[in-house]
């Protein structure tokens, strides 16, 4: 009988101790901070990882002190072990492990922008994208009219049909899954602003509404100048004139533009030579904003029918009939009284 009381005695103090050091490991675990530099340190949680196999990186890079079962243990305490996801992860420094245990059950991925610059060609877009080395490489042609197949947009041209915006994205993310998201964004806000547009315009198709939002936004880049240009140009398809809008001019030109416009580049017809045609060019000759396509969809009434750029904080002067535009011209083009 004394022997089984010593034993329970000891088992008792044992189970006491046991206690107490699971209780200090746990208050160690919950409230020591990781070994992480000021900067931070990327980690990335591979595809299938456990929290052993993480343990044991984190162990042989410093990062944690803890023996490698701790993190499993406590992940498996708290029912978690399993909801591990893959990704890349930016551990900050004075992090504790069940605040990393977190961060990797709740998917906090790093979250990397892009941002895709209105005005672009979308051959410039793409060789943008395929240039940044935080997209995976999915793209095996850099054309845009190869770049068009790949991507799987039936009948496109692929010119402005890419919004541009902030975008963000997380690492394993392809050049092909960016570009098809800023497709499908340019595809739902041009249907949302057709779907409310104003009366009465000259545009059949939502398409030829992106055509002159492109013209808007390489002509002006002042914004409460992109409604009013908008007028403009209506003003003269509705009239029978020709746009006469030099980037459409450039853009027809191609690598021949070499950063001046010349009387004969304005009679040198092209499919987007809009002085010697009359109608929109065939298709958008640049990446319209969303203030431009609601500009080409919501354009400011008036009777002005020309525009000349006054060389000051890119503004234009707007007139109504051509003996008032042509003395704008002289007056800020040519600088003559």
């Amino acid at each position: 009988m004394r022997l089984v009381s010593k034993l329970l005695i000891v088992s008792a103090i044992l189970f006491v101790l046991a206690i107490i050091v699971i209780n200090s490991e746990h208050d160690r675990i919950t409230t020591s901070f990781l070994n992480v530099p000021e900067e931070g340190v990327v980690y990335t949680v591979r595809q299938g990882s456990n929290l052993k196999q993480i343990s044991r990186d984190l162990k042989e890079a410093g990062i944690s002190d803890f023996p490698v079962n701790y993190l499993y243990a406590y992940g498996r305490f708290q029912n978690r072990a399993h909801l591990i996801k893959s990704g890349e992860y930016l551990i900050k420094p004075k992090t504790t492990m069940p605040e990393l245990l977190d961060q990797f059950t709740s998917g906090k991925v790093i979250q990397y922008s892009f941002t895709i610059v209105e005005g672009l060609t979308s051959q410039q877009l793409i060789n943008s994208v395929i240039s940044d080395a935080r997209f995976k490489k999915k793209l095996s042609k850099t054309t845009l009219t190869d770049a068009i197949v790949e991507l799987e947009l039936p009948e496109s041209h692929g010119e402005g049909e890419f919004l541009p915006e902030t975008y963000f994205f997380t690492a394993e993310t392809t050049d092909s899954e960016l570009l098809q998201r800023a497709h499908s964004m340019m595809i739902s806000t041009l249907s949302h602003e057709w779907d409310n547009k104003a009366e009465n315009l000259p545009y059949k198709t939502p398409y030829e509404a992106l055509i002159m939002a492109s013209i808007i936004e390489k002509e002006t880049g002042i914004a409460e100048e992109r409604s009013q240009i908008a007028g403009v140009f209506i003003r003269r398809l509705q009239k029978g004139m020709r746009l006469q809008t030099d980037p459409t001019v450039i853009y027809g030109m191609g690598d021949q533009y070499k950063g001046n416009i010349r009387r004969k580049d304005l009679r040198t017809d092209t499919p987007y030579n809009t002085y010697t045609r009359y109608g929109l060019p065939p298709t958008p000759i640049a990446l319209p904003s969303k203030e431009s396509i609601h500009a080409a969809l919501h354009p400011a009434d008036g009777k002005s029918l020309y525009f000349v750029a006054t060389g000051q904080d890119g503004r234009h002067i707007f007139s109504n009939t051509l003996t008032a535009h042509n003395k704008a011209v002289r007056k800020y083009q040519l600088k003559k009284k």
